[in-house]
């Protein structure tokens, strides 16, 4: 005679369980659901963070709203505040003439009346090189000293010239709420005839990269981004504000030279790459960088680089005298924000070729999900 115990299902499972811990075998888990927004974006890169919030935001976004988020756009001469109203700018790009004859309390209070008036929170840009390149810093009732460009930085003091420069540099911009920064200047250049040489930091692809790490570490204990420019890599290619420039440098040669400066910025945590206008007669021919998907496929794939993709501005010759519909070119190829002066026309643009369904949702929501998910890393939202 033998005894039958009798168990209650739950007890049951508890034994099993027990068993298991025992002999160590590992119960399996059921595998866990992908997030929501998965579909449009699915990395563990630098913004991963902030996906959910970004996702939650964008859907409560109008078709209108999403599109003007994709617009860096250069402030517009008049009605400043009503085209923010009217367009809905993911931001403000500051030239020149933004100021020009400001006070900085005039400054100041210009870029906040922006931010007020914006329904999301706006990137606020200008290009702050030093050297030849400076729109803030050129007026002394705005800023003490010129900025001075990186080679002269590095002549006199070395790294921690520019380590300095990038702290001084971040904390004058913050102050007047130019939270970004296009700059610095990642190409590599080492021929004084070439254009972007004076613009560059004058040395091979090594200490160049060792210069744009600098920068972009330095600049993480402060509230302004950096954008590594002009991927590819302008090296000895000419203006292309003034027309078409052709590059024929191999696909081998860039990715031990000219990317060398762009991997280690990515790395080291650049939020942002601006893409040139040069055509990259070995990647893509025929097609500007910036409206290239073979380009972007390597700055997405080969660099890893998950942050912001944003053209160089598409009013420059290379662009106006090429492509009818530079706006719908730059979405398609992969950028995510795209630097305009006539965001009017980039505008309707992009609306067209929405209705059409030449760009679908998901590619409208995938680069505006990347600029909120940057806005929320940078404390905007």
């Amino acid at each position: 005679g033998g005894y039958f115990v009798i168990f209650k299902k739950d007890k049951v499972k508890e034994l099993v369980e027990k068993v298991e811990e025992k002999s160590g075998k590992k119960k399996e888990e059921e595998p866990t659901p992908p997030p929501e927004w998965a579909y449009l974006i699915d990395d563990n890169g630098i913004f991963s963070k902030y996906y959910g919030q970004a996702y939650s935001k964008l859907k409560e976004m109008t078709v209108d709203e999403k599109i003007g988020q994709l617009f860096l756009v250069r402030v517009p001469e008049t009605n400043q505040i009503e085209r923010l109203s009217q367009y809905y700018f993911g931001g403000y790009i500051l030239f020149d003439r933004d100021f020009r004859n400001k006070t900085r309390d005039g400054l100041i209070n210009t870029i906040k009346s922006y931010q007020e008036a914006s329904k999301i929170p706006l990137i606020i840009a200008s290009d702050e090189e030093g050297g030849t390149v400076t729109r803030i810093s050129r007026y002394s009732s705005l800023v003490a000293n010129q900025f001075l460009s990186p080679q002269v930085l590095y002549r006199n003091g070395g790294m921690d010239a520019i380590i300095n420069d990038t702290k001084v540099k971040s904390t004058i911009l913050n102050n007047y709420g130019i939270n970004v920064n296009l700059a610095p200047v990642a190409d590599v250049s080492t021929d004084p005839n070439d254009f972007i040489y004076q613009r560059s930091f004058g040395m091979g692809p090594e200490e160049t990269a060792d210069y744009v790490k600098t920068v972009i570490n330095t600049s993480k204990d402060y509230n302004v981004s950096y954008v590594l420019k002009h991927f590819p890599g302008y090296g000895n290619n000419k203006d292309t504000h003034t027309g078409i420039s052709r590059d024929e440098r191999t696909l081998e040669y860039l990715n031990s030279n000219d990317f060398v400066p762009f991997k280690v910025g990515i790395g080291t945590g650049a939020e942002a790459v601006l893409v040139n206008h040069n055509i990259m007669v070995n990647i893509e021919d025929g097609i500007p960088a910036s409206l290239s998907s073979r380009v972007h496929e390597i700055l997405r794939k080969d660099l890893k680089f998950t942050g912001v993709i944003m053209t160089d501005d598409i009013a420059m010759a290379a662009i106006a005298n090429y492509e009818e519909r530079p706006s719908v070119r730059a979405l398609l190829a992969g950028n995510d924000m795209i630097i305009i002066s006539d965001y009017e026309k980039g505008i309707a643009e992009i609306k067209a070729a929405y209705e059409n369904g030449e760009i679908t949702d998901e590619m409208l929501d995938r680069a505006v999900m990347r600029i909120l998910a940057w806005k929320y890393y940078k404390g905007l939202m």
